[in-house]
């Protein structure tokens, strides 16, 4: 059963930008809080930004200024708004929802900065 759907990915020129979505079923989406993962070859998985139930939100200082975290209730669906793209970014990025001790994961969507 897939809970977390993973979509916008693809290869984007430096300075550029990119929409993520991830669509979560309505008690994944209700019950937890929701945010953004990425994971560079070579390195550990990291927290890029956080959204919780109450629109309050965290972005990591890393892509500060540059991406936003949104949700959509009605949809319940989790966006990541990535603009100013640099090299750097390139990676999986991966959905997440959190509830204690229990993750749920998306299957992961590839981001390539290049020119």
């Amino acid at each position: 059963q897939v809970q977390l759907v993973e979509s916008g990915g693809g290869l984007v020129q430096p300075g550029g930008s990119l929409r993520l979505s991830c669509a979560a079923s309505g008690s994944i989406f209700r019950n937890n809080v929701m945010g953004w993962y990425r994971q560079a070859p070579g390195k550990q998985r990291e927290l890029v930004a956080r959204i919780f139930s109450t629109g309050n939100t965290y972005v990591a200082d890393s892509v500060k200024g540059r991406f936003t975290i949104s949700r959509d209730n009605a949809k319940t669906t989790v966006y990541l708004q990535m603009n100013a793209l640099k090299p750097e970014d390139t990676a999986v990025y991966y959905c997440n929802a959190n509830q204690g001790f229990t993750n749920y994961w998306g299957q992961g969507t590839q981001v390539t900065v290049s020119s």
